[in-house]
This record gives structure tokens, C-alpha cells and sequence, in this order.
């Protein structure tokens, strides 16, 4: 009998943590390694920020704060929703948790009962079906592909739904893809969720203001307000604000259901780190023009990336609306052998050959629910770029 719980052998370790940290592990050992595997802003947190978080330290706000934010963080939030996205919420409907990533962990185990289902279009964030099954329900998944621009279209949308589904969760612009919906095609997809009021909408918005070109971000219970109560609206500080190691992440939604997500936190983790908290109302609160002057850079590398891998024979690589990832098919590079002679059976073993012939990390498509693709994260410098992709042409061009 295993000392570990069964429910551990349905879930994985994330891929794009254990890339990075492969990554790392062989840089520390001497190799030339250039890491494109994390999704991190490679900016300083701004110095406002930076400010707030030590006047908190030094003004002794570092006790315990209520297991789901202190009130100036939950004010500013509403403060944000309003501003940014029309959407009018009071603090009783606010979560504050340690990164976006438990608030969507705290809404699942808060709502999901065995047999459950969620729908998740792919590419996907790798944690999105691991957590659901942490919580005892069942990712469904619908594929989205190249060809749709790696967004999920209506008909897709409403093969996927069965009396079982609880959840849709729903990502733009995506992690992977940086794919982005238009107002006209999100309508399209709450126009299916109207027609099933069992579904709640569970919206990643990580990515909200990393918009590049026209592309104008809106969230689904702003384009349908008939969703506003069967809407969780996720969101944080990490990406636009460069804050991933202060780990605020927040959503807004219907009391009953941020009042479970509390209960769950204070019997696991309680309070996020008070410091950060109060480095996220300045964040939130004060001047917001730096995230343009972040996303003039992150479009003259997203172009970069996109051009040099477009240049590629027989790989396709869409340019993506926002977020800081690209996602380029492989799909005529299977079958080819490396140099060394390892044979491109699958993206896996692509960037695995990747990263041990040339020393650049990438992470594999498969890891995001669709293949043959792997992820390329342009939050790092220009010339480790150019660098990079290079090494990525010369191998492609001498695979046989």
C-alpha cells in the first residue's frame, strides 16, 4: 500500500518549472544555456512598488492580515475592475491569494464534486488540468488549432459542454499562444454559455494589459453582463507589473463563492505575505505609464522572435496579439534527424535535442494540451533573442 495519496498519481509536475529549472541546472554546471522556458517579466519591479513594500516593512505592517486580503488591496481592486473593465464590485466580493494561481486552485476545490467536468480550451496553461483533477473533477478538453488562430470557435465551445460541466475556464491573451479575443468573437462564445446556465466562467486575465497593435482586451463578463453572477474574473500583479516573486494574485465574483474560497484559505495558507499586499495597492493605485513603455519593448521582441522563426522552412509561427509568448508549429520538422542523430518524432523530444545540441530551453507542446508546437517566452533580452533564435535556425537547418 503507497504511503501517498492516490490522488497525486493523476497529476503532473509542471513542465515549464521543470524546463526552467533544468535550464538553470545546466547553466550552473558551465553550458552555454540560454533559458526561454519561464514566464516572467525580465523588468525590475517598478521603484514606486519597490517604495510601498519597504514603507510597509518599515512601518511594522508585517503581522497577519484577514486570510484573504487586507481592505486597501481589496478597495483598489474594485478601484481597478471599474476603471479598466466597467465591471462594479464591492471588497465582500474580492479574494486576495498568494499569486493567481491559488485563486484559481481555491475556486475549483471550493466548487468541484467528483465527476464534475471542465472545460478547457487548448493550448492551455500547463496547471489548468492538474488542478482540476487535484479538486477531484475532469478536465474536457477542446482543441483549438492553428488554423483558428488557437481560439476556441462557438461550435467547439458547445460540442464540449455536457449536463456535467461546471466550469469553462477561459485565457486572454493565452498562456501559450498569446493569442487574443476580439470583443465580436468572445461575444460569440458567451452567446453559447447563455444558452447553458449550469457553466460558470472561471477568466484568466493575467495577461490583460500586455496588448500589442489594435488588439483591445475585454473580459467575459464585461462583453455579456447576463454572466456577471457565474463569473469568477481572475487576475494579478506578477506579469504588467513585473511583481511574479511577490505572488498577489485576486478575482472578483458572487459572495457565496468568495466566501467559500476564504474558508479554504484560512485552513491552508491564510493571508498572502503582508508586505506584498501592500506593495499591490501601490502597484494598483499609482502611475500605470510604464506598462506601455514594458509593452513597446515586449512588441520589438515579440517581431524579432516571430520574424527570425518565420524564416525557418517548414515552421510556422503565428504573431501572437498579446502576452509575451510565441508558438510555432513543427509540423514539418517531424520525421527529420538532428545532427547528432536524433530522430523528431514529437515536439518533446524537438525541444529536448534543442536544448541539449544548442543550449537553448524551450518548452514542449505537448506540456500545453497541443502538438506539434513548442513555446518560446520573448520576457528576456533582445540580443539573448537574437541569440537564441539563431541557434534555433542553424539547428532547423541542418535537421535531415
Amino acid at each position: 500500500m503507497s504511503f501517498l495519496s492516490d490522488t497525486l498519481s493523476r497529476v503532473k509536475p509542471s513542465p515549464t518549472i521543470a524546463v526552467s529549472a533544468k535550464a538553470r541546472d545546466l547553466k550552473a554546471a558551465g553550458h552555454d544555456v540560454i533559458g526561454l522556458g519561464a514566464g516572467e517579466p525580465d523588468f525590475d519591479t517598478p521603484k514606486n512598488i519597490r517604495d510601498a513594500g519597504i514603507a510597509a516593512i518599515n512601518a511594522g505592517k508585517t503581522k497577519y492580515t484577514a486570510p484573504d486580503g487586507i481592505p486597501e488591496l481589496k478597495q483598489a481592486i474594485c478601484d481597478k475592475f471599474r476603471r479598466d473593465n466597467g465591471l462594479e464590485y464591492t471588497p465582500a466580493q474580492v479574494s486576495v491569494g498568494t499569486g493567481g494561481k491559488q485563486i484559481l486552485y481555491n475556486a475549483l476545490m471550493a466548487t468541484l464534486n467528483p465527476g464534475d467536468e471542465v472545460v478547457i480550451p487548448a493550448p492551455y496553461w500547463v496547471s489548468y488540468p492538474d488542478m482540476v483533477l487535484l479538486a477531484g473533477g475532469e478536465p474536457v478538453v477542446a482543441e483549438a488549432s492553428l488554423q483558428t488562430g488557437f481560439k476556441l470557435t462557438p461550435d467547439q465551445l458547445e460540442a464540449a459542454i455536457t449536463p456535467k460541466t461546471k466550469w469553462l475556464i477561459f485565457n486572454s491573451p493565452s498562456n501559450p499562444t498569446g493569442a487574443g479575443y476580439s470583443w465580436d468573437e468572445l461575444k460569440a462564445l458567451t452567446d453559447v454559455l447563455l444558452r447553458h446556465p449550469h457553466v460558470w466562467v472561471m477568466t484568466d486575465d493575467m495577461y490583460e494589459h500586455l496588448a500589442y497593435d489594435d488588439f483591445e482586451f475585454c473580459t467575459p463578463a464585461e462583453v455579456e453582463p447576463q454572466l456577471y453572477e457565474r463569473t469568477l474574473t481572475v487576475n494579478g500583479v506578477s506579469k504588467a507589473y513585473a511583481m511574479t516573486g511577490w505572488r498577489i494574485g485576486y478575482a472578483a465574483g458572487p459572495e457565496p463563492l468568495i466566501a467559500a474560497m476564504r474558508k479554504i484559505q484560512s485552513q491552508s495558507t491564510s493571508n498572502p505575505c503582508s508586505i506584498s499586499q501592500w506593495a499591490a495597492v501601490e502597484a494598483l493605485n499609482g502611475p500605470q505609464d510604464f506598462i506601455a513603455a514594458n509593452n513597446v519593448v515586449f512588441k520589438r521582441r515579440r517581431d524579432l522572435v516571430v520574424s527570425m522563426l518565420s524564416q525557418i522552412p517548414d515552421m510556422t509561427c503565428p504573431t501572437p496579439e498579446g502576452a509575451f509568448y510565441v508558438y510555432p508549429s513543427i509540423a514539418g520538422l517531424i520525421g527529420k534527424t538532428t545532427a547528432k542523430g536524433t530522430k523528431i518524432t514529437n515536439d518533446e523530444v524537438f525541444a529536448t535535442a534543442l536544448l541539449e545540441e544548442t543550449g537553448v530551453a524551450v518548452v514542449f507542446g505537448a506540456a500545453f494540451g497541443l502538438s506539434p508546437n513548442f513555446r518560446i517566452s520573448y520576457a528576456t533580452s533582445d540580443d539573448a533573442l537574437k541569440e537564441a533564435c539563431t541557434r534555433i535556425q542553424k539547428f532547423c537547418a541542418s535537421l535531415n
